[in-house]
């Protein structure tokens, strides 16, 4: 089949009934329900720049094993050519959201490249048919151009305790039984985003596994709609029903998160990855590289988002003409340096790639994880920063429908517009785009997003400096200082 069309995508997503609750109601109709049906129509138009005769040579590529065109998320890099082609993908789809929607289908695309990439893994820790098991999913989510969600983060019930150690056996995802159709999993799962737009669920945890913990060390895959899972939405950040002119954002890129519970879910053998091993969920990681490749993808994305906001905070401050002002100056400043350096960043990982013994190109993983270590505090400075500007003008937004009322229309020339040049429905429209990201739920929880997308900040620093001190275990400039100092102080004449 090769690369869908948004057509395809929506009716792909009308052919489908999952389990989907919000606010008490089961959801039967995804694209008739206005909370979903912005999302889906923003998602196809992703799927529909592959058709795209702009940009379709930019973010997709003819398969040499089928000769189908496939997008770019599928491309296993061997050189840093292959890394820029990817990249270039992130960049497309990142613009065509803002940076505002992390889950996109290249994200995925690009975790299960690398997983297929190292099939080996999955022989040496599990069974040689999980090896062909990963194998097989990669070729049919690449050939069908699947989206997909993932669940790899245990409910925050007792995090002082290990999962066999919760008050109920089965409040985290493990296995019950096993049969000769499969596994029988019950428990849950999150932070599944967009999982009820989504084709198929991934599911594989961060290390940490105890002995103990075997029933709960699982990987596998599912399409989103398998008996058995229910998918609980948090509360929505906008009910669909808002305009795009007075929410330019929030109407169009909410992006859904879910618990999904296991009510004795069916996993057929053959999209078994990881089996009760708690080696290999502790090594799936470090071995397999699906925690390198699509940071890749996150950084772009990042930098898109955190460009983006810049952008709106310096329009903003350009428009009420108080960015001639020092201190404006100097906040703006900070701001245009962070998104420079994470410019900086992403080009030198893919600048200096290793190859890995089968060949993989994979980016440098420091300059990305500084990417991780600066965007978690970099992004909320930067609606700090946008609140500040902003300040009480804000709060004090009118809608469209005032502009649109005659009898208000002086009111609304006279006393909402800028600097001179600046019209007052430029200057209410783009501080509206600006209360989305600062102000609205909407934005709050892009803000939460940034902090722990990859996990707890304090914690990722923590085994940044011990993975850096692991490969550094000197100091060779100190080490040079000391001894250059000692020998001239050897040749120095006492008077």
């Amino acid at each position: 089949m090769g690369i869908r069309t948004g057509a395809d995508y929506i009716n792909a997503v009308k052919s489908r009934q999952p389990d989907v609750w919000i606010g008490g109601r089961k959801i039967t109709n995804l694209y008739e329900e206005p909370i979903f049906r912005q999302p889906i129509n923003e998602m196809a138009r992703l799927f529909d720049l592959q058709h795209d005769p702009e940009f379709q040579d930019q973010i997709t590529h003819i398969s040499a094993e089928t000769g189908e065109r496939v997008n770019n998320a599928y491309l296993n890099p061997q050189n840093g050519e292959d890394l820029q082609a990817r990249r270039r993908l992130f960049e497309v789809w990142a613009e065509a959201t803002f940076g505002l929607m992390g889950r996109t289908p290249d994200f995925l695309g690009t975790v299960v490249t690398a997983m297929a990439s190292n099939d080996w893994f999955f022989r040496e820790y599990g069974e040689d048919r999980f090896g062909d098991n990963i194998i097989n999913y990669y070729k049919y989510i690449r050939d069908n151009d699947l989206f997909l969600t993932h669940a790899i983060v245990n409910p925050q019930n007792d995090r002082s305790r290990s999962s066999a150690q919760q008050a109920h056996e089965d409040m985290h995802l493990g296995v019950v039984k096993e049969t000769e159709e499969g596994l029988i999993v019950r428990g849950s799962k999150m932070l599944a985003t967009l999982a009820p737009v989504t084709d198929e669920v991934l599911v594989y945890s961060y290390p940490g596994f105890k002995p103990g913990d075997e029933k709960y060390a699982i990987s596998f895959a599912l399409p989103i709609e398998t008996p058995g899972i229910k998918i609980l939405c948090r509360e929505e950040t906008q009910n669909g029903e808002r305009s795009t002119w007075d929410h330019p954002l929030a109407s169009r890129f909410e992006e859904m998160d879910a618990l999904l519970v296991f009510e004795d879910v069916l996993v057929p053998w053959d999209r078994v990855f990881i089996n009760q091993n708690v080696e290999a969920g502790n090594l799936l990681y470090p071995k397999t590289g699906i925690n390198l490749q699509p940071s890749h993808q996150s950084a772009v994305r990042g930098l898109t988002k955190i460009g983006f906001v810049t952008e709106v905070t310096c329009a903003v401050a350009d428009a009420i003409g108080v960015d001639g002002f020092l201190n404006v100056q100097t906040q703006l400043s900070e701001l245009i340096q962070g998104v420079e350096t994470i410019r900086a960043l992403v080009r030198t990982a893919e600048a200096e790639f290793e190859l890995t013994p089968l060949g993989e190109a994979r980016p440098n993983i420091v300059p990305l994880e500084v990417v991780r270590g600066i965007l978690p505090t970099l992004y909320p400075k930067a609606v700090e920063i946008l609140q500040t500007i902003g300040a009480g003008g804000l709060l004090m937004m009118p809608t469209g429908a005032d502009f649109e009322h005659p009898e208000l229309k002086d009111i609304m020339d006279r006393h909402y517009g800028g600097r001179e040049g600046i019209t007052s429905e430029y200057r209410v429209r783009l501080f509206k785009l600006a209360w989305d990201l600062c102000g609205e739920a909407f934005g709050q929880r892009l803000v939460q997003y940034e902090r722990y997308y990859s996990g707890d900040p304090v914690r990722k620093l923590g085994m940044f400096y011990n993975v850096h001190k692991r490969n550094n275990p000197v100091y060779p400039l100190v080490e040079k200082a000391l001894k250059d100092s000692l020998e001239l102080s050897k040749d120095k004449v006492l008077n």
